[in-house]
């Protein structure tokens, strides 16, 4: 299969929104790979001249070049689309590495955001030193947070119908879903709306505990190779992904409780189709043995992944 490189620029990121309208930048064929530079934050948010980090000339080049739309915060890499791929099936992201893009990141307290979005009156920014040898985040007080990468934003375009959307909240299309889970190696399939796909990425972060309570992780710019199977096999509503040890349902509501009956229910289907068990009996390895676990709750729809290991998919 045949491999590509898109590069984070001017003329390839769209800022803060999702669209099926926007023009495929490459086109690949099911199964290519494809290795994706990402940026990430606004001018207000990257460290000062002279601080000693390294800032891509390619994000201030955005910063001058290009506007953020409909209140979105990430700056996304793409699209690409993939030769074939066509609405109603699935598009399979198998995340073959993800590296480092930046020597920082940053975190914000914002007024008005967050799990806690009173308890907090100030703006308050910092940069964080990342060690690459040691794959930490070394922070101010001395703490040391090991790095495990993630895309924060993996997408394909919203339907048509929908039309230009805010990147802050996750949907059926996957987009903010800030899952800390899927990291180089895992597996994530999104539901296709739109002929082509249309994948983009972005919202590098270097590491976030489930809820990502302060409305950030550590957020930076990586790189991400990805191979892309188009999955006519498959139909899915909402997405769902594996890792090398777990198989995992997801969901994202305004509602918590509304996005856990979506996730289980999701998770329940997939036990049944995989083992041949009865729903009663999936619904009690579900109670015994998966993790209900929540993936953020600031991003306007919250999150919830349900993670169940995959020896209890063997068929009986």
């Amino acid at each position: 299969m045949a491999g590509h490189r898109l590069e984070a620029a001017a003329d390839t990121v769209h800022w803060g929104y999702l669209d099926a309208a926007l023009k495929p930048l490459l086109t690949v064929d099911s199964g290519d790979t494809v290795t994706i530079s990402t940026v990430s934050g606004g001018p207000a948010l990257i460290p000062k001249p002279g601080s000693g980090f390294y800032v891509p000339d390619a994000l201030t080049a955005i910063h001058n070049a290009v506007q953020p739309r409909l209140g979105g915060s990430h700056i996304l890499t793409g699209p690409v689309a993939v030769r074939g791929a066509k609405a109603g099936q699935v598009l399979e992201v198998r995340i073959r590495s993800i590296e480092l893009h930046y020597d920082w990141g940053y975190n914000a307290i914002r007024p008005q955001s967050g799990a806690l979005p009173n308890d907090f009156p100030e703006m308050r920014v910092i940069h964080i030193p990342l060690d690459k040898e040691r794959m930490i985040g070394k922070m101010s007080w001395g703490a040391e947070i090991p790095l495990k990468p993630f895309f924060g934003i993996m997408a394909v375009a919203p339907p048509k119908a929908w039309g230009p959307l805010s990147s802050q909240p996750p949907r059926k299309n996957g987009g903010n879903i800030d899952n800390k889970e899927l990291v180089a190696w895992s597996t994530l399939y999104l539901p296709i709306h739109v002929d082509g796909a249309l994948f983009s990425c972005g919202d590098g972060h270097g590491a976030q505990g489930d809820g990502e309570v302060c409305i950030n992780a550590i957020e930076t710019g990586l790189i991400g190779t990805f191979e892309l199977h188009v999955r006519g096999d498959m139909t899915l509503e909402w997405p769902m992904a594996e890792t090398p040890t777990h198989v995992m349902t997801m969901a994202f509501d305004p509602d918590l409780d509304d996005c856990v009956v979506i996730a289980l229910r999701d998770m329940i289907k997939l036990i049944c189709s995989r083992t041949g068990i009865s729903r009663e009996d999936a619904y009690t390895l579900c109670s015994l043995a998966a993790d209900l676990r929540v993936t953020q709750v600031v991003n306007g729809s919250k999150g919830i992944h349900i993670m169940l290991e995959k020896k209890y998919l063997a068929r009986p």
